[in-house]
């Protein structure tokens, strides 16, 4: 470990011993209910986008579910803010997205919020914390109490597209994984069929 790693995640008082970061794909290893977990997005050319962090619940057969609570302190290059209202993060055993669902105090009543992401990766960077990574892929699948669902910032993934040379095949997926989340989100199909209720219920504990 670097020097500077150790002095930015020290271990517990008095651990000397190197520890070394744990990188895998999909599946997380050796989380812990409670423990820190940061969830860092960054775009195809590799720029920060957002960064926010919450605690580990738990998991079951949708994916692993992390509780984003009121006031923590989320941000990317230009923004940040204190979030008003709680979250959950679901992270999916499979598919190229990760979904953040919100309870009613969310300021514009949204209900579900869902990423179009590829790249899943989980780092632990020592005990007690984790960091999940995802490249955001622009398109977002919505809910809203007034307005319903609905696909987002199709204009900035055609501007991106070309910007950022995604591969036409890359394209092509994310189109049609956004076109079958749509669906499943209008349709309440789980998990958008109300199951994040008992991980807020966890994450309120």
């Amino acid at each position: 470990m670097r020097e500077e790693d150790s002095l930015k995640y020290p271990g517990p008082l008095g651990d000397m011993e190197v520890r070394r970061h744990t990188t895998t794909t999909r599946v997380p290893l050796g989380l812990e209910s409670g423990q820190l977990v940061v969830s860092r997005n960054r775009k195809w050319n590799g720029k920060a986008h957002w960064v926010v962090p919450g605690r580990y619940l738990g998991e079951d057969r949708h994916g692993w579910w992390i509780f984003q609570g009121t006031n923590e302190f989320c941000s990317r290059p230009g923004a940040a803010f204190y979030t008003k209202s709680d979250a959950v993060l679901l992270v999916p055993r499979s598919g190229h997205w990760v979904a953040t669902f919100y309870d009613d105090a969310h300021p514009n009543r949204v209900r579900v919020y869902v990423d179009l992401a590829v790249a899943h990766e989980w780092t632990a960077i020592r005990a007690g914390l984790t960091e999940f990574h995802v490249i955001d892929m622009d398109l977002d699948v919505i809910r809203t109490a007034a307005r319903g669902v609905f696909v987002d910032d199709e204009d900035e993934f055609a501007e991106h597209s070309a910007a950022m040379n995604y591969p036409s095949s890359l394209v092509n997926l994310i189109q049609d994984e956004a076109d079958q989340l749509y669906q499943a989100v209008k349709a309440q199909q789980a998990p958008f069929d109300g199951t994040d209720a008992e991980w807020f219920s966890k994450g309120r504990k």
